[in-house]
Parts: structure tokens; C-alpha cells; sequence
């Protein structure tokens, strides 16, 4: 079977020779006992190493990281008993059994208190009060071992100092009017 030839002269240079006694050379092939590259993978030789492999799953539900569903005891040394905060709500163990786990709240008393020991800068009220209150949150904090020692200590200091103020505010006051009475009735009027 034969082609007309192509416009412009062109010439194809296996057509003319007739059949050929090979196929033609695969480009893919070595030549010459040369090997060939292998092809690239879609793995990148110098990305960093994924560091969460372990934790991928087939199962989109499953525990990540290989731990055990939520309620199972933890068989680890250092991970918290099965009746822990971690595996009520669902979540696994803490990454690092070295650390200790979340800490308890913080007792609301003791944050009322320094609040209003702070706002008796202004109000002058509310000190007392806020001192008081502090010494409250700090018995509370020893029976229950909730975090918030500090700030019922800062309440207590603030509020007993401005407390302190408004005491000398007032007997300065009492003296000022003490005096103004007794210039007024000395001048004989």
C-alpha cells in the first residue's frame, strides 16, 4: 500500500525502503548495554518525613494513633486510669506521660474577689469586700486543691491596703471637718 507523497517534496525515508526487516528502535529501550533511569516516583526524595504516618487510618472513625477506643484501660505506665477526664470524654491518652495533665479550674471565688478588690480603686466599697472574699477563696482552694491561690492572695493585699486608704481617707476627713468647725466657732460670730 502506498501513500501519495506529501506536498512540498518531502520525502519519507522508511517508506521508500520498502518493507523493513526490524520494527523501528524504541526510544525507551538502552542502548548499547547502557541502563536506562529509573522514572520518577511521586514520592519527593527530599520532603521531610511525615510525622503523622502512624496516626493515618483507613477508618475515619478510628482512635488516632493506634490508642485504644475511649473506656479501655491504658496498659502504659503513666497514662491516666480509665475513669479519667481523657477517656470520659473520648480523647486519648496525653502524648507525653512525663507531663501532668490539665489542671483543675480555677476557683471562681478567688477571680470575684480580686475583681472587686481592684475595682475599689475606683469605688472604694468594694475592697473590703473583695478582701474578704479572698480569704474565703483561699480555705476553699485547701479543701478542694483548685488552682487560684495567687489571685485570691493579690485580692487579699489589694483590697486590705485600699481598705487601709479609705479608713485614713475618712479619719482625714473627720479631722479636716474637726478643724473647719472649731476655726468657725473660735472667730466669735
Amino acid at each position: 500500500m502506498t501513500y501519495p507523497p506529501p506536498p512540498g517534496g518531502w520525502h519519507d525515508p522508511s517508506a521508500a525502503a520498502g518493507p523493513q526487516s526490524s520494527p523501528p528502535a524504541d526510544p525507551t529501550l538502552p542502548m548499547a548495554g547502557n541502563r536506562i533511569p529509573t522514572q520518577p516516583t511521586s514520592a519527593d526524595p527530599y520532603a521531610p518525613a511525615d510525622p503523622y504516618a502512624g496516626m493515618k487510618s483507613g477508618d475515619p472513625y478510628a482512635a488516632p494513633g493506634g490508642y485504644p477506643p475511649a473506656g479501655t484501660p491504658y496498659a502504659a505506665p503513666g497514662y491516666p486510669a480509665p475513669g479519667d477526664p481523657y477517656a470520659a470524654a473520648g480523647y486519648p491518652a496525653p502524648a507525653y506521660p512525663g507531663y501532668a495533665p490539665p489542671s483543675s479550674k480555677t476557683n471562681t471565688l478567688a477571680i470575684v474577689a480580686l475583681v472587686l478588690s481592684l475595682i475599689g480603686f475606683t469605688s472604694c466599697i468594694t475592697a473590703p469586700i473583695g478582701a474578704i472574699m479572698g480569704h474565703v477563696a483561699r480555705k476553699q482552694i485547701r479543701e478542694t486543691g483548685e488552682q487560684g491561690e495567687g489571685m485570691a492572695k493579690a485580692a487579699i493585699i489589694v483590697g486590705w491596703i485600699l481598705t487601709a486608704l479609705l479608713v485614713l481617707l475618712i479619719i482625714f476627713y473627720v479631722v479636716m471637718i474637726v478643724i473647719a468647725v472649731n476655726s468657725d466657732s473660735s472667730s466669735g460670730y
